[in-house]
């Protein structure tokens, strides 16, 4: 996908799965949901995904999450590594493991 498709893409996403703004502006809470973000688009530009995949996915968070327990970037975050593993680009386990790696400190890419 050229950046000008991806960039319409993300502009044009469905009203109940569109990205938080303020003023037209993408808002990013904390450093991780902007990398969530970006690892997002970048895999899709290079071919790992087609973006309406990765729309669909993060749809199904959204509705299976109706309470709101998880803020909106959990739930990308989420379809992001559920896509990853469905398309063979991360394994069950080695997503586990990262996912530990950071829940305990073991791992803080903050710190780089």
């Amino acid at each position: 996908m050229t950046e000008k498709g991806a960039d319409r893409q993300i502009s044009n996403m469905p009203e109940e799965v569109e990205l938080p703004r303020d003023n037209g502006e993408l808002v990013f809470d904390a450093p991780w949901e902007s990398r969530a973000f970006g690892m997002a688009v970048a895999l899709n530009e290079s071919g790992k995904y087609e973006w309406p995949e990765f729309v669909d996915q993060l749809a199904g968070e959204i509705k299976a999450d109706p309470a709101e327990e998880h803020t909106y970037y959990e739930k990308w975050l989420h379809s992001l590594a559920e896509l990853a593993v469905q398309r063979g680009l991360i394994s069950e386990s080695e997503l586990a493991e990262r996912t530990n790696e950071y829940d305990t400190g073991a791992r803080n890419d903050d710190d780089h």
